[in-house]
């Protein structure tokens, strides 16, 4: 009968707090071992959030930047490239691709979607891309 208890029987455990302590032993293991692995997955998580977040304002400085120079190539109506090229340009500079400007010549507006990839995620899988979209418009002084 003692060879019994000392394994740790369920129905002596509930008679003996020090039995139940064998019974349950490496229980703790298992929760710590669960709750770790919850905050290593609720830590990627937030870092796939911060990702496309840093992503998405990277975009929108990409498209102010492209609506920018597009408008003031608007402005300035001189000879060269079209305003789109230079937004497409200005838009490569900040590691973006410019979709669509709406840049027409005689008009001092400028309005620009450009895309930006996001990097490697942990939780999600594929490519995923983040828009942004920007308006400038020049006020040219009345003579």
């Amino acid at each position: 009968m003692n060879a019994d208890r000392s394994r740790g029987d369920p129905e002596d455990a509930r008679a003996s707090p020090i039995a139940r302590r064998q019974v349950e032993r490496g229980s703790v293991t298992v929760v710590s071992a669960a709750i770790m692995a919850a905050l290593v997955v609720l830590a990627m998580g937030a870092s796939d959030v911060a990702r496309v977040l840093h992503a998405a304002s990277r975009a929108q400085t990409a498209a102010d930047a492209a609506a920018l120079a597009a408008a003031q190539a608007l402005a300035i109506d001189q000879p060269g490239p079209e305003p789109a090229e230079i937004a497409a340009e200005y838009a490569a500079r900040n590691e973006a691709v410019l979709e669509t400007c709406a840049c027409d010549r005689g008009t001092f507006e400028a309005t620009v979607i450009v895309r930006l990839p996001v990097r490697d995620l942990f939780l999600v899988v594929g490519d995923r891309t983040v828009r942004a979209q920007a308006r400038a418009q020049v006020d040219l002084p009345v003579p």
